[in-house]
């Protein structure tokens, strides 16, 4: 079975912990090498993962002609500018989210990628392909839940390192970048549709400088979305999706186990029952149909211009909550 020869821009931890782990048991995938600003680093990860190569700078990496996709879980501040420079070397590209600070960045990569048509590039949303989401979308999409109309998530947990990226305003820190895009997403993703205008509440960090509590409420010409997403309060994460007739509720909707059966409860007007799904990894998964992507010359799982899109609904959640008033996109 053939399969795409991976090399990793970073050291990160969500790489070393989450995605390399996983692509390494894909059927479609191989980790061929990695990359670190610091040498040691990159010998290290590389030893202790089984990678074959290790490189002291990521333009090594990606001279490299072993490699012929790069993933990129560098801090959000560089992912444009590296997903450019591995198109650049003619490299496909799986790019963490969020896929940049904002739409102006994500636009810019957009229009790099036009340069280079016959390579793939993909924001790293990988929820969408676990079997929890494959099974929310097609109970919206078959009517199960009668017509959606609203959808409500949460998504937080604590954070108050000041060393940590996501606490510099500088590096793209701050909790709407780094988990409230999902509920961004999801919306999207869920109503097939852009909404038409958002209003958003943000407070920031005094120290920091970074949001550390925002909510939201997205209007869809269907219906509605409402979030909150934080880095400074207790851990939890939920989604639920209501309809007409209907409503589907994810218990762990994002950072979804990879050695446990997810669930998520579907209620109609005659019946309520537990849906548990097989065990998945989701990073595994979205590594497999990237590549598969590649290797058949068939689109991407989700195209660019969905990241553009849900930056530019980011934006105007930032621009509402400044304005104090609705911003219409």
């Amino acid at each position: 079975m053939q399969k795409l020869a991976w090399g990793v821009l970073s050291t990160a931890k969500i790489g070393l912990q989450k995605v390399i782990p996983a692509m390494q048991k894909g059927k479609y995938s191989r980790i061929v090498a990695i990359a670190s600003r610091d040498s040691a680093k990159a010998h290290d990860a590389a030893r202790r993962l089984g990678i074959p190569k290790a490189h002291a700078s990521y333009e090594a990496l990606l001279a490299d002609p072993d490699v012929e996709a790069v993933y990129i879980p560098l801090p959000n501040h560089l992912h444009v500018e590296w997903s450019i420079k591995a198109l650049e070397a003619g490299k496909h590209v799986l790019c963490e989210k969020p896929i940049g600070r904002d739409a102006e960045e994500a636009r810019r990569l957009q229009t790099a990628a036009a340069q280079h048509p016959h390579l793939k590039v993909m924001e790293a949303f990988m929820y969408r392909f676990h079997p929890q989401w494959v099974e929310a979308k097609r109970l919206v999409t078959e009517g199960r839940i009668g017509s959606l109309r609203t959808i409500q998530s949460f998504f937080s947990y604590c954070n108050v390192d000041p060393a940590n990226v996501r606490n510099n305003p500088e590096l793209g820190g701050g909790g709407l970048l780094d988990i409230g895009c999902y509920c961004i997403s999801l919306s999207r993703f869920l109503f097939a549709a852009e909404p038409r205008r958002v209003l958003g509440l943000v407070e920031y960090d005094p120290t920091f400088r970074v949001d550390r509590l925002a909510s939201g409420i997205l209007e869809f010409d269907a219906g509605t979305s409402t979030f909150t997403c934080s880095m400074q309060l207790s851990a939890y994460q939920r989604v639920n999706v209501v309809g007409t007739t209907g409503r589907v509720e994810i218990e762990i909707p994002f950072n979804a186990p990879a050695k446990k059966r997810c669930r998520l409860w579907h209620q109609s007007t005659s019946d309520f029952r537990e849906i548990r799904l097989p065990k998945t990894d989701q990073y595994a998964v979205q590594g497999d149909l990237f590549s598969q992507a590649v290797l058949n010359d068939t689109v991407v799982p989700t195209p660019l211009g969905d990241a553009v899109a849900n930056m530019r609904v980011i934006d105007a959640v930032f621009a509402s909550a400044k304005a104090a008033a609705w911003q219409a996109l």
